[in-house]
């Protein structure tokens, strides 16, 4: 399963076209709030959960994905039970991905240390611990991925898709919406 947060201000574009990808491509993906069942976006779209945090079952998760906004962002960055969620699934070794202002919370949790990672243009000096690749819209190292902004959600949520199901049921879903970035 795919765990994706949504805390209160998080970048609707960023979270919802990758985990639709993912499920045109047959992955679990689970919208989880940090508290309650609706979280509304930065722009004022209030999007149900499928789940809460506390009822997160950490041994189903292959990867944890953080979508980008600064309300979001600083939600969880508040959120001691995010905060050790994604420090767990990164020492399990699962996947970790962040797009747009999100990577900066692996940044401060130290899981960018020495990695490739980009971010939104801006907040650099937030990722001083991580080797940036700002001529990329998306980074993968290891069992991270990072995304630059709401532009790249296409492209990143493809590459979540390639990373769990390989190239050619990537491709296979690219080329169902016509995405031609």
């Amino acid at each position: 399963m795919v765990c994706v947060l949504l805390g209160s201000g998080f970048e609707e574009a960023e979270a919802l076209v990758p985990a639709d990808l993912l499920r045109r491509a047959g992955v679990e993906v689970a919208l989880v709030a940090l508290q309650g069942t609706e979280v509304t976006g930065g722009h004022g779209i209030t999007v149900k959960a499928d789940i809460s945090l506390d009822q997160v079952d950490p041994g189903s998760i292959e990867m944890i994905f953080l979508p980008g906004g600064l309300g979001g962002v600083e939600a969880i960055s508040s959120c001691p039970q995010a905060l050790e969620l994604i420090r767990r699934l990164y020492a399990d070794g699962r996947y970790v991905a962040a797009i747009c202002a999100a990577p900066t919370i692996l940044a401060k949790l130290g899981l960018l240390a020495g990695k490739r990672a980009v971010c939104y243009p801006g907040m650099e000096a937030q990722m001083s611990n991580a080797i940036l690749q700002n001529s990329t819209p998306i980074v993968t190292d290891g069992i991270l991925v990072t995304g630059e902004a709401a532009g790249s959600a296409f492209s990143f949520g493809l590459k979540l898709v390639e990373l769990l199901k390989g190239p050619a049921i990537s491709e296979k879903v690219r080329e169902s919406v016509h995405y031609h970035g």
